[in-house]
Parts: C-alpha cells; structure tokens; sequence
C-alpha cells in the first residue's frame, strides 16, 4: 500500500491524519499535480491527490473513498460511527468541511491567474460559500467539544483540516474572531499528535 498526494493538500492531510490515528504504517510518495513531472494521473484520470495505491495496484480516490477504506481495514480507533444516524452526520460534516475547501481551492486557483484574466465574481462566489459553510459549522459545533457530539472521529478530522487549510492559505481571512467554537476546536486537535506530524511546509 502506498499514498501518493502532495505535502499541501488537505485531503491529503485527512489521510495522513486518519493513517496516523489508526496507527497504519503507509509508505508516502510526493507527487504535486501540478508540476509538468507529474504522474498522478497514472494512478487517477482525474489527476487529483490522494490517491491510495493497494497492494494489488488498483488505486482508490477520492479522499472520501481512501478513509472509509482505512477505517474498515482496520478495528483499531475507529473514526466512522457504525450506527447509522451518527455515520451520516459524520460524513455531512465532512461534506461540508471539503466543500469549504474546494471553494477556497478554486479562489487559490484563480488569483494564480495573470491579474487581467482574473475574474472577481468568481473569487466572491466561492468566498461567499466559505462564509456560508463557516457559519453552518459553528452553528452546528455550538458548545460541544468534538463536532458529532459523541467523541473524535472524521468529522473532527475533516473540520480541523480545512480551518488549518483557511489558515494556511488564507489568513486574512478573519474565521477565529467570528467563530470562537471553531478556533476552540483547532487549538484543541492541534495538540494531537497526528495534527502535529502532518502540518503542511510553508511555501
């Protein structure tokens, strides 16, 4: 079995957190998508990170699909509820989590643009879903410690890789000061080893 994902990805990061918390030994192999180099493809026709390579060499994607994967492989800390109303309130929170960062990837992606062919509708666009999405978790999260209410599970790992995502590539943004619940949070899974090991490079 091996990952294939880039270092700055936050589904990546998911991974590689879910991989850590299930204590799963996982050769790494950095592959960024974007680089001319690249041979992600290879494994996905989509061309996105993470990929998981098995054992047999079929590759699973999207990042979705790999934790699911990794949790059942596995009895040890497991992170998807097995009873049904908490499983899908687990995964609606990491719908919404990974839709806040695909809008902030698609923003990331057009002010990469030359200024002129930049176009701002779309840059507020995605900032309104970011907004939107930030609030809907708060006001989910409310008092509670870990986002289903229950314990830690994907749902905490989902959240906390797209707060950390917004603060990596986008600090102006002001989330903390809006959702106090929301910063609580991140300081809390911050202190968890498995956030520690995977915090992105700088670049």
């Amino acid at each position: 079995m091996k990952l294939i994902a880039s270092l700055t990805s936050p589904y990546a990061r998911k991974v590689r957190i879910v991989l850590a918390e299930k204590k799963i030994d996982c050769p790494f192999e950095e592959d960024i998508p974007w680089n001319a180099d690249s041979h992600v493809s290879d494994y996905n026709p989509l061309g996105k990170v993470p990929v998981l390579e098995l054992d047999d060499g079929s590759p699973l994607y999207d990042s979705r699909v790999i934790v699911e994967y990794l949790d059942n492989s596995s009895p040890v800390s497991r992170l998807l509820p097995q009873e049904n109303r908490q499983l899908i309130a687990t995964r609606r929170w990491e719908a919404l989590a990974d839709g806040i960062i695909d809008a902030a990837v698609t923003i990331l992606l057009e002010t990469r643009r030359p200024a002129d062919k930049q176009m701002q509708e779309i840059i507020d666009r995605q900032m309104g879903k970011i907004d939107r999405g930030l609030d809907v978790l708060s006001k989910d999260l409310a008092d509670r410690q870990w986002c289903n209410g229950v314990g830690y599970s994907l749902a905490d790992i989902a959240v906390g890789c797209c707060l950390a995502y917004l603060e990596f590539r986008f600090p102006a943004i002001d989330w903390r000061d809006r959702h106090p619940n929301l910063a609580s949070l991140l300081e809390r899974l911050n202190t968890r080893q498995s956030f520690i090991d995977t915090v992105p490079p700088a670049n």
